[in-house]
């Protein structure tokens, strides 16, 4: 079985290429290449040999709420439960950090359900989330679905 492990930075091109192959498709926001080295700490990877499969990210926001994204899966590679065990590990550093609240923006919400996610209105989101969309070419019309998971302490 293929293990989850953190990324490193000989990960960021393939990491980069697989967020933007799904982004290019309208299935998630693409991701410039120096965020992904600015916040590669951020990120978990799954590897088949030196090849990257998958990933994920958990960014922390603040002392309270922490924020799920890049969740990617080579197209060869869907269907495994890599996408669930990577969401999963990215919780379960939540709790392991203390943070009691974890978000997400996107665009498969049932995917996010399953783990215990629930859709809220984007507004009721805090306003911190949102300087990183000021970025996005589709702000101020957003499209993409929030969801809210309350961690356990």
């Amino acid at each position: 079985m293929n293990r989850i492990e953190k990324a490193r930075i000989s990960d960021v091109p393939q990491i980069h290429e697989l967020i933007n192959y799904f982004a290019d498709k309208g299935e998630m926001l693409a991701r410039p290449l120096s965020e992904i080295y600015e916040n590669i700490r951020d990120y978990f990877v799954v590897r088949q040999g030196e090849r990257v499969i998958a990933c994920a990210a958990l960014h922390v926001m603040w002392s309270d709420l922490a924020e799920i994204k890049s969740v990617a899966v080579a197209a060869g590679s869907q269907r495994q439960g890599l996408g669930d065990r990577l969401a999963a590990a990215c919780l379960d550093e939540a709790k392991r950090l203390g943070i009691p609240t974890v978000f997400c923006l996107t665009y498969k919400p049932a995917f996010f359900e399953r783990h215990g996610f629930s859709q809220l209105d984007k507004m009721e989101l805090p306003h911190k989330v949102w300087g990183e969309c000021y970025r996005c070419p589709k702000f101020p019309n957003c499209d993409e679905v929030a969801l809210i998971c309350h961690l356990e302490a």
